[in-house]
């Protein structure tokens, strides 16, 4: 049985959900979330119970002391509400939480519950894969959705993906079944550096958020954490010649493909979310091309650990990621 108590009617509100796992290379989906509850300060209002999703031996609770008495944190899916304030003030509800191990129809079922009580009428996922990208430029945000007409009324791509699909997939299906419009925002993690966090495509993943639900993110310290953790990741590539050749190649085989389309769209966009950040006013609540960041927001974060793993030679086998894998889903 669900029950909101506490939960003040809503205004426009939209669902913004992320899920560590799978459909989450670098944290980059989950941190965005998290990102957005810290800087309105949403306040949870619901956990679904851990019991009925989760292996422990999988996804294992942790203890932590509280004033002395030891308590357990269990793996689970919380939601919040947070506030969007301007001109247009709206709701956004921030689901956060684990890639359940088990009954994941029963899981997407209990969301779209919550989502059908609250009023949502449109559910944002995001989600982050590994990719030939280099970390050298901008991250590659995709938007998809299964709904033509969506994909037409928000200039998004329409879903072609077959395969191996995760949560991320399997909620945005269950939306098109309940008749709740979805969207998915995938950003591209280089493959070569692919441990957390990756405040570069967190920062991407906030941008395109930002374009499609018209609001204005507060960005806090991620653009001065994505130029720590490029600067990192360059120091890294430079330490390997085999590494820096491979990124260049990269570098090259992006900068062909996208010299056509470097259109005037992609410049007005940029300019528009230029003017927005200038307004001097209280903040608002923030794959096709790349993830709407105008400057260099790319370099590693100091307190990476280790060296990224060599990258395969151009045309060898790439050996994957047990957690992360490329699902290259779209």
């Amino acid at each position: 049985m669900i029950e909101l108590e506490g939960v003040p009617e809503l205004i426009d509100p939209v669902m913004v959900a992320a899920f560590e796992g799978w459909n989450d290379a670098g944290d980059a989906a989950s941190t965005a979330v998290a990102h957005l509850e810290r800087e309105w300060k949403g306040e949870v209002f619901a956990a679904l119970d851990a019991e009925d999703y989760y292996d422990f031996q999988v996804n294992r609770p942790t203890v932590f002391m509280d004033g002395g008495v030891r308590k357990i944190t269990w793996p689970t899916t919380r939601l919040s509400v947070v506030r969007v304030g301007g001109d247009k003030p709206r709701d956004l509800v921030l689901v956060r939480g684990i890639e359940p191990s088990m009954r994941w129809r029963s899981f997407c079922n209990e969301l779209l519950g919550f989502a059908h009580e609250l009023g949502v009428e449109l559910v944002v996922v995001l989600g982050a894969l590994l990719g030939d990208t280099p970390h050298t430029r901008p991250v590659p945000v995709s938007g998809v959705t299964s709904d033509a007409d969506l994909a037409q009324r928000m200039d998004l791509e329409e879903t072609k993906y077959e395969g191996p699909t995760g949560i991320v997939g399997v909620l945005q299906e269950a939306c098109a079944h309940a008749g709740v419009p979805a969207v998915s925002l995938w950003a591209a993690v280089p493959h070569y550096v692919s441990q957390p966090p990756n405040p570069k495509a967190t920062l991407a993943l906030l941008n395109r958020l930002e374009d499609l639900l018209d609001l204005r993110i507060p960005q806090g310290e991620l653009p001065e954490d994505a130029r720590a953790w490029q600067v990192g990741v360059d120091q890294l590539a430079a330490e390997d010649s085999e590494v820096a050749e491979y990124v260049q190649t990269l570098e090259e085989a992006r900068d062909t493909a996208e010299l056509p389309e470097a259109s005037g769209e992609a410049i007005a966009r940029e300019f528009e979310r230029y003017l927005r950040r200038r307004d001097v006013g209280p903040p608002g609540g923030h794959a096709t091309a790349d993830g709407g960041e105008g400057g260099s927001f790319l370099r590693d974060n100091p307190s990476g650990k280790g060296r990224p793993p060599k990258p395969p030679r151009p045309g060898a086998a790439e050996s994957g990621d047990g957690d992360e894998g490329d699902t290259s889903e779209e």
